[in-house]
């Protein structure tokens, strides 16, 4: 029913219709906001197609015009077992010549190792894990050639600080001194961190324990935070017409005191060989 208002003068009453206009811009921003949910969809499940092309177009298999091979081969299970062997290898050779500390995580074996110069000094089991279905492809000579150069952190996120600070008033004399003893601040907070890698990827490191009643909640935050940042990162991308970028994950539980280790031990922009 259209909605009427009455106007009146000295010559007589006259009865005129009111459109219905806060009706209709409810109605177009609605309609607007539907179609942008549509559209941030369809442009969420283009992003990790987009970079498996990617990833087909830098790392897929080139033949050699002289010496062709037959590409069944790479379907058979036991070569691309051998490739996948091959490709750790290679990235534990490349990061033991930096003599420098470096991660590698066996995903098929769930254990995680810092190793100097091919050695191992700590050695820790994967009590949970979660990895992109991309890189769940076992039968990919894309992913294992992925694979076979070492990641390199580009950034890192994290619930404690790399390097443990401490401020002290320097004393007046020699009777006032106290031998520093130095808090770690991360035997009472949780142990949480994503370590950003050049290539798009996310090693994100949660603690297995829950010591204290506050550790979910700040996982909660902590996870929430970063799955904000990334729907920013998706959302003005998107705007812009642009594919957002997607970014291959592997999800590591391990305990608190080992992943502590770990991320205090690696250099801001160490390197990491992942085996799966």
């Amino acid at each position: 029913m259209v909605p009427k208002f009455i106007y009146s003068d000295n010559m007589g009453t006259e009865t005129i219709n009111k459109p219905p206009v806060r009706k209709y811009a409810l109605v177009v921003i609605a309609t607007f906001i539907l179609i942008f949910l549509i559209y941030y969809s369809v442009m969420n499940l283009l992003s990790p197609v987009r970079k498996l092309e990617e990833l087909k177009k830098e790392y897929a298999f080139r033949q050699n015009e002289k010496n062709k091979i037959d590409e069944r081969v790479f379907n058979d299970s036991a070569y691309l077992k051998l490739l996948k062997d091959r490709s750790f290898l290679q990235s534990r050779v490349a990061m033991a010549e930096t003599d420098s500390i470096y991660l590698t995580i066996n995903l098929a074996d769930s254990i995680v190792n810092l190793e100097i110069s091919g050695v191992s000094v700590h050695k820790t089991k994967i009590k949970k894990l979660n990895i992109s279905k991309m890189l769940r492809d076992d039968n990919s000579y894309t992913i294992s050639s992925f694979l076979s150069k070492p990641f390199n952190i580009s950034k890192n996120y994290s619930s404690i600080p790399k390097v443990p600070l401490m401020i002290k008033m320097a004393p007046k004399d020699t009777s006032e001194y106290i031998p520093d003893i130095f808090p770690d601040t991360a035997d009472y907070e949780p142990v949480n961190y994503i370590m950003a890698i050049e290539n798009g990827t996310r090693i994100i490191v949660y603690q297995e324990e829950k010591l204290n009643p506050g550790d979910n909640i700040h996982l909660f935050w902590f996870d929430l935070r970063y799955r904000l940042r990334n729907t920013l990162e998706s959302l003005k991308s998107s705007l812009t017409f642009k594919v957002p970028e997607y970014h291959p994950f592997i999800k590591l539980r391990l305990p608190r005191a080992d992943a502590k280790i770990i991320y205090r031990a690696l250099p801001e922009h160490g390197q990491i060989a992942v085996y799966r």
